[in-house]
């Protein structure tokens, strides 16, 4: 437990009408403030019907009463959670009432902080927490709650004890240079190596996943005007969020919509026809798209099937980044009685379909998801770009370690290295500003 600090309350509940809201509290010494509201402290635990009484001993409102007394609470400290109706006044009012009693306002995300700094959950269970609230597929939700849960630190601290049991290892066999290692030493230390890496890289293969499922991918429909783009917006969307005209210029501006792919996000964006125009508004628009275009997981280049690639389209193709990979959408087969297909030609797919009729869409989902990287996998939890980065950080180190078999002193300090990488994922150590950043985008209440 941390020294004490200051008490804090503030809403814990969605802004808006609701059936119920909470006004949550959490400090030390929590004693006077419950009397002045409630009129005595509730038993610790047990939910008590009580009323809500301002300065005056007027009664604000009435509801459920909870008191959890630390350490046994979320935040590690005494908390007291005021549960009555979900009304924007009245829950104002009741925290008005806190504040009177000398307890300030939470900044965003300092219940859970507060829960991390007392050792209630370590920082990747704490980001959960965020990810859990904002989750908008049911994947997303499941792989956030193992998060939560611990699943991805217990993974974690494990490669920590095996990176330490190694480097004990590696320390004692730098303790007697003067002797010749022992074959039975170097074989541990080889097979603990691999071993390490075998399980590091499977963690990360799953923390890119569950990444996926947290941020989702945006994929960029371009292609020369009239082609199709945004009737095959609607069909992916299932709903008329783009207009359709034969009109060619129709869209002049990008339309985004978020789709859900096995339970992974996709945000699909429709950009203006790519094609010399004199229009300044369509011009502007063009411009968007090129910038979208920069900024792509995916990019889906639509061709008419009728006409084929043509000069236009490679003028198209010439434009986009080589290293985003992209897909060629050959739409309108309906029109030349064709079935739908997936054509490969030097390692890039084409798919042939028809958005009016929906034929082919299916191979288009499955490639889409094929394309961002997303297979499904037992076991996928949340995981941030830090995350990420923190991962690749500890693989290049251990690969670095590989090189330095044959001296031990460079080996034992990427083993080092690797440790801390890891270390900042659960938050052992870390700086003061990274935390502040990590909390403060969580909401007021929580």
């Amino acid at each position: 437990m941390l020294p004490k600090s200051d008490n804090i309350a503030a809403i814990a509940t969605a802004p808006g009408r609701g059936g119920i809201g909470i006004v949550r509290i959490s400090g030390h010494n929590l004693t006077k403030t419950a009397i002045s509201i409630l009129g005595s402290l509730p038993a610790p635990r047990i939910a008590s019907y009580s009323s809500f009484i301002d300065a005056d001993g007027v009664i604000i409102d009435q509801g459920i009463a909870l008191f959890f007394p630390a350490p046994h609470s979320y935040t590690g400290e005494d908390v007291i959670e005021l549960q009555g109706h979900g009304g924007t006044a009245v829950l104002q009012l009741v925290l008005q009432r806190c504040l009177q009693l000398g307890v300030r306002l939470a900044q965003p995300g300092e219940f859970t902080q507060r829960a991390f700094l007392n050792d209630k959950i370590d920082l990747a269970q704490a980001e959960s927490v965020a990810d859990l609230i904002d989750a908008t597929t049911s994947q997303a939700a499941r792989s956030a709650m193992r998060s939560l849960k611990g699943d991805f630190s217990t993974i974690v601290h494990e490669l920590v004890a095996q990176l330490i049991d190694l480097r004990m290892l590696v320390e004692a066999m730098l303790d007697f240079p003067e002797e010749e290692l022992d074959v039975p030493d170097v074989t541990r230390r080889d097979n603990k190596l691999a071993s390490i890496r075998s399980v590091l890289e499977n963690t990360l293969n799953l923390a890119q996943q569950g990444s996926l499922l947290r941020e989702g991918a945006h994929v960029v429909l371009i292609g020369q005007p009239n082609v199709g783009k945004s009737s095959l917006l609607n069909r992916l969307s299932g709903e008329e969020v783009a207009l359709v005209s034969d009109i060619p210029g129709t869209t002049r501006d990008v339309i985004r919509q978020s789709i859900q792919l096995n339970g992974v996000p996709l945000h699909i964006i429709d950009t203006a026809g790519l094609r010399e125009s004199q229009d300044a508004v369509e011009l502007m628009g063009i411009e968007r798209t090129r910038s979208n275009i920069q900024k792509a997981d995916v990019i889906l280049l639509m061709v008419d099937a009728i006409h084929g690639l043509t000069d236009a389209d490679k003028n198209i193709l010439a434009e986009l980044p080589e290293q985003t990979p992209r897909l060629y959408v050959l739409n309108k087969i309906d029109l030349l009685a064709e079935h739908p297909c997936v054509e490969s030609t030097d390692g890039e797919a084409t798919i042939l379909l028809s958005a009016k009729t929906g034929a082919g869409i299916d191979l288009l989902k499955e490639k889409l998801l094929d394309l961002i990287g997303w297979h499904q996998e037992s076991g996928v939890f949340m995981a941030r770009e830090r995350h990420l980065r923190a991962l690749l950080q500890a693989q290049n180190h251990l690969n670095s370690a590989m090189s330095e078999l044959d001296r031990a002193e460079f080996f034992a300090e990427e083993l080092r290295l690797a440790q801390e990488s890891l270390n900042e994922i659960t938050g052992e150590f870390g700086s003061d500003d990274l935390l502040g950043e990590i909390f403060s985008r969580f909401c007021i209440g929580k």
